[in-house]
């Protein structure tokens, strides 16, 4: 199993700090996934290309990720509908 260097963006800790517990559990078991397999999230195109995306309903989990770095940045949380 592949080691990863795991951040977390500013915009993203001041998000996840604002959520209600039952959110928090739910982006904490996604966040889990993505470390063992950084490859689940939907890569994303345009302005976004480079990050991936997963969802956890109703919100999207935002994250950068390198292989040749071995490094996942989390970027945002944001409700679908905000993008």
């Amino acid at each position: 199993m592949v080691e990863y260097t795991i951040d977390y963006d500013d915009k993203f800790k001041k998000t996840i700090k604002k959520l209600d517990q039952s959110v928090k559990i739910k982006v904490k078991k996604q966040i889990k996934k993505i470390v063992d397999d950084p490859k689940i999230g939907k890569p994303m195109r345009n302005v976004r290309k480079g990050t991936r995306e997963v969802y956890v309903k109703p919100y999207r989990l935002s994250y950068y990720y390198s292989e040749d770095k071995k490094l996942i940045v989390f970027l945002d949380f944001y409700h679908k509908d905000k993008q």
